[in-house]
């Protein structure tokens, strides 16, 4: 398995930030979320972030949230997600992030997450609500299991907290690019910009740093990407197509492979 740290690595070598694609797992099916993966990473896409959907989230714009309501009409569960992410793995050679609230660890019983999560080569999990000061016995037993375990820094982060969370992230540091929810944006105010590169100046190097929320254009990979940030996180941006395709499989995977393709080609550093 290609763990976060050597994927990174591989992106600094050839100057360019990674591309990580995000999806919520079960929607539009199970069964197509591999082939929605399958087509990211063939355009391009270096790591596949997939959401467990949940039904009260904190973070999630409107976009996701309706993803994570089909899913979940569905009958998909964080069993059915695990088992799946396996193959994902195993068959695209790719690190898969997992994207869950920590309802969904508590009521599944953190080892025995952290224990499927392990068979399923998971390479690192992020969850929004957990922060890093309740996190140490989570982050600990993860640890155990080569998990990585992921937090967050929004614009409003001072840097006495951000130095806490640089100490206790592992994979990368999910930097929040925005005020707000989730959900493509067409243009970002300069506090955006401000604040990704006075976090990318305080990381310095001592663990990467990927951002996400709002982005959905090339030009926003671009720009976020020649700040510094070693990751750009896309999201509502492919599940918009998921959505606008659900009966006509076909383009939207036709679709999820051009998008990929033209947000990979803009994670060049110039």
């Amino acid at each position: 398995m290609i763990g976060l740290s050597q994927k990174f690595k591989e992106g600094s070598k050839q100057n360019r930030s990674l591309l990580i694609g995000f999806i919520t797992a079960g929607d539009p099916s199970l069964e197509i979320t591999p082939k929605l993966a399958n087509a990211m990473v063939k355009g391009g896409v270096d790591v596949i972030e997939l959401g467990i959907p949940f039904s009260d989230p904190i973070a999630d714009g409107p976009t996701i949230q309706s993803s994570s309501t089909r899913s979940l009409l569905k009958g998909t569960t964080p069993k059915n997600i695990l088992e799946m992410s396996k193959n994902i793995v195993n068959d695209l050679k790719v690190p898969v992030v997992l994207l869950t609230y920590y309802n969904t660890i508590m009521n599944m019983g953190v080892e025995n997450f952290l224990d499927l999560a392990h068979k399923s080569n998971i390479a690192g999990v992020v969850s929004p609500d957990l922060p890093p000061e309740e996190g140490e016995n989570y982050r600990n037993l993860a640890r155990e299991r080569s998990i990585d375990t992921i937090f967050l820094a929004s614009p409003a982060t001072n840097n006495e907290r951000l130095d806490r969370i640089i100490d206790s992230t592992s994979g990368f540091l999910y930097m929040v690019s925005l005020f707000g929810v989730t959900g493509a944006r067409d243009i970002f105010d300069n506090y955006s910009s401000n604040a990704a590169k006075r976090i990318v100046q305080r990381v310095n190097k001592r663990v990467p740093v990927a951002i996400g929320f709002g982005i959905s254009k090339p030009e926003h990979v671009s720009h976020f990407t020649n700040i510094g940030v070693d990751g750009i996180i896309v999201g509502s941006a492919f599940i918009k197509i998921i959505e606008n395709n659900l009966n006509d499989t076909k383009t939207m995977l036709e679709q999820i492979n051009n998008l990929s393709r033209e947000l990979s080609n803009s994670t060049t550093i110039n």
